[in-house]
């Protein structure tokens, strides 16, 4: 079996592979001149390497989201393609999400600005059980942020395309379900994949359906938020919150285009705070377990998990 390796990363993944597997040959991108390859191993590739490996058996792309390789012109359709699926990025990201709660629910976003002001002025405590999150997206990571939200005693309402069952979680689906979520949550969290039926979910409508004073954590896709709705929502960039728009804050991790462009309005808004796509890094040895194994499934003919290119994901 040869496996083309197509990443930044290459060598390492390389090295990490090679651990896992024996008797496969990992070669990478860099090289020139590279045989015909089973398999291919990639984050974004190009369209020139579908171009060149006209006879692959099966793709493993490495992240969670699968909206960059759907969109290259060149992707055969008739093979199977196999995503991570959480591969410890769930933990991370439902630390992520997790803080995001926490900094409005305990008001860090409001003692930042007292501090900016010299301002002394406790802010009495919301319950968490008066702090309704909302997870929008109840795949493997979903599932996981939504899991230890409620275990921390948040009252977690999921929403997914078609009705699931979690224990701990109200769940809901469909339209009418996330008109239901959306008036009950403080703190929203978007963990939706990148499909043309998300794409903007987040836009003037549905931020309207918020309650007043609620807030927005997106650890997810960038094309699911209408920018423009959002800062609409937020109100004017200064540093009063009185006269705020109908949200009071929003953190924001991924973005449509990366990395932000300087002239971003998203930088210089007051109640936007920004990470730059950090929220769940890979952690490769979770991830290479889950590679070789998948490798080892399609070379074998046995059933793999593999994502369903009209949904998406």
């Amino acid at each position: 079996m040869r496996v083309l390796i197509y990443h930044n990363d290459a060598d390492n993944w390389r090295t990490i592979l090679s651990e896992r597997l024996s008797g496969v040959e990992f070669i990478t991108a860099a090289a020139s001149g590279n045989p015909q390859a089973d398999y291919l191993v990639a984050w974004k590739p190009p369209a020139s390497v579908f171009d060149e490996q006209t006879g692959l058996k099966g793709i493993v792309n490495l992240g969670a989201g699968v909206d960059a390789l759907l969109q290259n012109p060149s992707l055969p359709r008739d093979i199977p393609i196999v995503k991570l699926r959480d591969a410890g990025m769930g933990e991370l990201i439902g630390d992520y999400a997790r803080y995001g709660v926490m900094h409005f629910q305990r008001d860090f976003d409001r003692y930042r600005d007292q501090q900016r002001q010299r301002q002394w002025q406790p802010v009495s405590v919301v319950d968490k059980a008066d702090w309704g999150v909302g997870v929008l997206g109840l795949g493997a990571i979903g599932t996981r942020v939504a899991q230890m939200l409620a275990a921390d005693g948040y009252p977690v309402h999921g929403w997914s395309r078609s009705p699931k069952q979690l224990e701990g979680i109200t769940c809901h689906h469909g339209d009418a379900g996330l008109d239901a979520l959306l008036g009950q949550v403080m703190t929203l969290i978007t963990l939706l994949p990148d499909t043309p039926a998300t794409r903007h979910l987040i836009n003037r409508e549905t931020l309207a359906k918020l309650p007043a004073g609620a807030s927005l954590v997106n650890p997810g896709r960038g094309s699911v938020i209408d920018e423009r709705a959002l800062i609409e929502a937020l109100g004017e960039g200064d540093d009063d919150r009185q006269s705020g728009g109908h949200l009071r804050g929003a953190i924001l991790d991924a973005f449509p285009v990366e990395p932000l462009a300087d002239d971003s309005p998203l930088w210089r808004h007051p109640r936007i705070l920004i990470t730059p796509h950090i929220a769940g890094p890979t952690p490769l040895g979770a991830a290479a377990d889950q590679v070789a194994e998948a490798l080892k499934a399609m070379s074998e003919g046995k059933p793999v998990e593999a994502i369903d290119p009209d949904a998406g994901y």
